[in-house]
């Protein structure tokens, strides 16, 4: 007996059980019964009963051997050979490729010791399903730090890569500096510094990271932990000028970071142009009496130019924020109040009858302690004897401070038909982004700290491997902002500002989300850390049927991780 498939006509095939058997010479057939009612499982199970396949009860003889969490993996590698980061690697054995694109895709979805990233990679203790895809297999912990070393080596030539891609002459380039601790005592770039992050008692390192105008990142440089912001800025010239050939940018830096002397020797040598911000006392000495910063100019202005011959060829951009004036103003009057209980303890310390603080150099000690915390030491008058302290508040140092309050001026060698007012202020204000690039690489995504590695060309090639995940993460950011709480809309929110001084607004959609905790179309908003964890739960199972060989099958995707795959421009794969 058989299942015949029969045409008929303009209508549906007819499905018949059929049988044939022998007459005389002849070999006959004849309908047993029509299954054309019959459902498609039925008429499977029928086929396979005829064919003598052992048939088991529903729920038997299906074997999950492995289910790995995919979804994060599919998104992050599909991007990141979307955006061409497996082509910027260079020519090399084709499992080394590999190995390096897994590193940075690992970093992203899962950032872990290189220890454990190996294990994470291997087949047989893997906890994703990264290596499976990539054909991996075996993977140790000493082919790890091999192709880390190996991509550390081949950064110059990513970074240039890189830069091609993103940065033309003309362009802006955004740049910082930060730094992350060390552990132990052996790393030889690891010095005591200013620490960022108030971990006074560890070594540091420092590095500084490029970026263009729009935040995508570049190429980023490590020093030593005790490294000065305007000592790094030299690097990144060269780097821009010599390695990158470009022959013309502008450079947009902080006031820490571009400095007069970094002008005159580093900046202007090499033909650049910048944008940057001036300090409070040159602040104060264009407000002084006489000088060309009018206060008055800016009772119903927030943004003026200005000139002044202390800045000859310059253009001095005056803002000022009701708002900033408000925080600093808040801050300087906690900071005052906390500094004045603090010295009233040291009085008492003084007065008190048992065991009284005796000594100007004690007191001193004491009180130097204070207000080397607090940062407000000018705004107090203070008397030290051997046996006595007084102090009180500056009033009119407190009151000159405050009449500034909101005002900050940058300073550009731009012309303005090249980059007006406004917009330089938006440059400026564009290194937000880099400040958002470093919370992301040390804390909430891809943690480059702290660093274990020792020896010098191992922490450069870890720090180059977060900032690659970086780039990955950047993208993927741009793509999913509008089921992330990113804002999707930032040209509707820029629409609403008055002026480039005021504080930014969110768009209506990013509002919209914000409140209901859901996009337009329902679906819940998500974090790019919980979009991840959701990605995950897509996995790459592997089953067997009734001992027959083992195959890959991946999960359905739910709405939510259809419509990140959709915003990726990418099929979820095994």
């Amino acid at each position: 007996m058989y299942v015949a498939i029969v045409p008929n006509r303009g209508s549906r095939p007819a499905i018949l059980l059929r049988e044939s058997y022998r007459d005389g010479a002849k070999v006959k057939n004849r309908t047993l019964a029509n299954l054309s009612d019959w459902p498609a499982e039925q008429i499977e199970t029928l086929r396979a009963a005829l064919r003598g396949d052992k048939l088991v009860p529903a729920g038997e003889g299906l074997e999950i051997i492995r289910a790995l969490p995919h979804g994060h993996v599919a998104a992050a590698l599909g991007m990141a050979r979307r955006i061409g980061l497996d082509r910027i690697l260079p020519p090399g054995a084709d499992r080394r490729r590999q190995l390096a694109l897994a590193l940075i895709v690992a970093r992203l979805i899962d950032p872990a010791a290189k220890l454990a990233t190996a294990r994470a990679l291997d087949d047989a203790t893997a906890i994703h399903s990264l290596g499976a895809t990539l054909g991996l297999g075996r993977v140790t912990a000493k082919e790890v730090y091999a192709t880390l070393d190996w991509l550390g080596a081949a950064q110059p030539a990513i970074e240039t890569t890189l830069a091609r891609r993103h940065l033309t002459d003309g362009t802006l380039v955004l740049y910082d500096v930060s730094s992350s601790h060390v552990e132990g005592r052996c790393c030889e770039l690891a010095r005591f510094g200013h620490p960022r992050n108030g971990r006074r008692d560890k070594m540091q390192i420092v590095f500084g990271l490029l970026c263009a105008a729009n935040g995508c990142p570049i190429a980023i440089e490590v020093f030593e932990g005790n490294t000065g912001d305007p000592a790094t800025l030299g690097n990144q010239i060269a780097k821009l000028k010599q390695r990158f050939g470009l022959k013309r940018v502008v450079m947009v830096g902080d006031r820490g970071l571009i400095t007069q002397a970094r002008i005159e020797q580093e900046i202007l040598p090499a033909g650049l142009d910048w944008i940057t911000a001036l300090r409070a006392p040159a602040i104060q000495k264009l407000a002084a009496d006489g000088g060309p910063l009018q206060l008055s100019l800016f009772d119903e202005r927030d943004l003026a130019e200005i000139e002044s011959p202390d800045f000859p060829g310059e253009r001095l951009i005056v803002c000022k924020n009701p708002a900033l004036a408000d925080e600093r103003r808040r801050k300087r009057d906690d900071l005052l109040d906390v500094t004045e209980r603090g010295l009233e303890d040291i009085q008492a310390r003084v007065l008190r009858q048992r065991q009284p603080l005796r000594g100007a150099d004690k007191i001193g000690q004491a009180v130097g302690a204070l207000l080397g915390r607090s940062k407000v030491a000018k705004h107090f008058l203070i008397t030290i004897t051997h046996d006595a302290l007084s102090f009180a508040r500056d009033h009119s140092s407190i009151a000159a401070e405050a009449a500034l309050d909101g005002f900050y001026v940058l300073r550009t060698s731009v012309p303005p038909d090249a980059l007006d007012a406004a917009d330089t202020v938006r440059a400026y204000k564009s290194l937000a982004r880099v400040e958002r690039a470093f919370r992301s690489l040390k804390t909430v995504d891809l943690d480059i700290r702290p660093v274990f590695h020792w020896v010098s060309p191992r922490v450069r090639a870890h720090v180059f491997l977060c900032m690659l995940a970086y780039h990955l993460e950047w993208h993927m950011r741009q793509a999913l902002a509008p089921i992330l709480f990113d804002d999707h809309d930032r040209a509707a929110g820029e629409a609403q500002r008055a002026s480039p001084v005021a504080k930014a607004q969110p768009s209506p959609a990013a509002k919209r989300k914000a409140k209901t905790k859901h996009t337009d179309d329902g679906l819940p908003v998500h974090s790019f850390q919980t979009l991840l964890a959701d990605l995950a739960t897509l996995t790459r199972n592997t089953v067997r049927l009734a001992r027959t060989q083992a195959m890959a099958i991946l999960a359905t995707p739910t709405e939510i991780q259809q419509r990140a795959f959709d915003l990726l421009g990418l099929k979820p794969q095994l």
